[in-house]
């Protein structure tokens, strides 16, 4: 396995593109600390980022792997154009010839798509850590290290993201045209959504039932936007007499429905492959 995830950090290293998006990635990443030095005046009105609790410890490890998630799409770009190039510089044709089998080619894809989600995942805690404990107003050791599981659906919504990324980097062979079908997918989803909710079943959460099995709601669904959950958009519904009963959890049947999306775009990566004269 370290020779194979080897030979694929050589490819994306050697190449420019590749090697700047993923460092402009981890950089941006990084600037998630900007958003504490966010605060002005308007008028007798203060506003100031870091005092609304975003970094509270355990509220942090939601908004951060919320955030976070949001630049995903630059390690796609990587991974899709780590698959496509394998054609266009006949690179994966030379590593069969070199005695690589198919097999072993997807599971090094595969193991590349897996650090790149563990590295960023440590990227994301360590860097909360460091937020945390230099904003929030609570640093005991059992609030602290609650809420964790936000963590474990980072990493497992970067590993189905770029599981996707990667089957269609095979299923397309051009990075533009797979980030294209993506974007289209999105668009297909959310068309599914809006005909379920708003025309078949428009007076229950059948809809809503039937979309957590899509591959890019599923993923959606393990981290679901934060801000309604701070305690300042709550008093101001409350005042307004809207009531919050979104579920913020992290449920282990949205965690499986991605484990199983997963499954299914290497399986079918691998079995592209097999079938695919090359």
């Amino acid at each position: 396995m370290k020779r194979l995830l080897s030979i694929e950090l050589q490819k994306i290293w050697k190449n420019k593109a590749s090697r700047v998006l993923t460092i402009a990635y981890f950089v941006l990443l990084s600037f998630i600390a900007l958003i504490a030095s966010i605060k002005f005046d308007l008028g007798v009105f203060h506003f100031d980022v870091a005092e609304m609790g975003i970094f509270n410890f355990p509220f942090i490890w939601h908004f951060n792997t919320y955030v976070a998630a949001i630049l995903k799409f630059f390690l796609a770009i990587v991974i899709v154009s780590m698959m496509a190039n394998e054609y266009s510089y006949g690179t994966l044709k030379q590593n069969l010839i070199d005695g690589m089998s198919k097999k072993e080619f997807i599971l090094s894809k595969f193991l590349t798509v897996v650090l790149f989600a563990f590295v960023s995942t440590v990227f994301v805690f360590v860097m909360s850590l460091i937020l945390g404990y230099s904003f929030s107003s609570y640093t005991e050791i059992g609030i602290v290290f609650s809420d964790l599981e936000y963590i474990l659906a980072f990493f497992i919504k970067l590993v189905g993201f770029f599981s996707f990324c990667l089957f269609l980097g095979i299923l397309v062979k051009r990075s533009a045209f797979a980030l294209g079908f993506l974007f289209v997918w999105n668009i297909i989803e959310g068309i599914a959504y809006g005909i379920l909710t708003f025309k078949i079943f428009p007076d229950s959460n059948v809809a809503s039932n039937i979309m957590q099995f899509f591959p890019l709601e599923a993923m959606s669904n393990l981290i679901v936007e934060p801000g309604s959950r701070l305690s300042m958009i709550k008093a101001i519904g409350t005042q307004m007499g809207v009531e919050n009963t979104k579920d913020y959890s992290v449920h282990f049947s949205t965690i499986l429905i991605v484990l199983v999306w997963i499954s299914i775009f290497m399986f079918l990566s691998y079995k592209l492959l097999q079938k695919r004269d090359l």
